[in-house]
């Protein structure tokens, strides 16, 4: 369905922070503007108190992530539906900028902004967004990314349901540190079972070579 694009925005909004790594690039006014697009007339109406309204929102879509991807994905909905609950949409078809080769409206939803406010209109789009993701792929598809201290959100949309990580960047960077983990394991084996032959050898007695 098309209007799973939208998820997106849900993306963007939580993986503007970082716990782990105690970044917030969540700070200003055009930081909110920039979530928008350059072409959004609501990024316009941003002022200084979306900032903390946008980060309140971002917390809990976070929380929606967190409880797909622990498999608590009954959690995952009541928390989503909360949010679809406070921040309505009103979907419409529209066929702005889009025409056939003939020049006719390529006619497709479109989820219409009404809100009081910038955070409003973004919570209610990156919702809606989630919301149509979910129920067209499954809540197994939210995830956080498992490269640590890497937490960003991602939507899994492979074959396969196989994704684990935000990123090509992140999923090296996974597959080089097990590597890593899995060279010191043999080192270690190694060393060991060498110290394990050396002791049995001096322990014999004369007699017994």
């Amino acid at each position: 369905m098309e209007l799973t694009h939208y998820s997106d925005y849900a993306v963007r909004l939580v993986n503007t922070e970082e716990p782990a790594r105690g970044k917030d690039c969540l700070t200003s006014v055009d930081a909110v503007r920039a979530l928008f697009g350059e072409t959004s007339q609501m990024a316009r109406r941003a002022t200084d108190a979306d900032v903390t309204r946008f980060r309140g929102v971002r917390a809990r879509l976070r929380a929606v992530f967190t409880s797909a991807d622990e498999g608590d994905h009954a959690r995952a909905v009541d928390l989503l539906n909360s949010l679809l609950l406070e921040f309505p949409v009103s979907p419409q078809i529209s066929g702005h900028d889009m025409l056939d080769e003939e020049g006719h409206p390529r006619w497709h939803m479109h989820l219409a902004e009404h809100p009081s406010n910038a955070t409003a209109g973004y919570a209610a789009i990156a919702a809606m967004g989630v919301a149509f993701h979910l129920t067209e792929f499954g809540a197994d598809r939210l995830g956080l990314c498992q490269a640590a201290p890497c937490r960003n959100a991602y939507l899994d949309t492979s074959t396969n349901r196989s994704r684990r990580y935000c990123s090509d960047r992140c999923a090296t960077r996974a597959n080089v540190a097990a590597y890593r983990a899995r060279k010191r394991q043999e080192t270690e084996r190694s060393a060991g079972t060498g110290r394990t032959a050396e002791n049995s050898h001096a322990s014999t007695t004369p007699a017994d070579r």
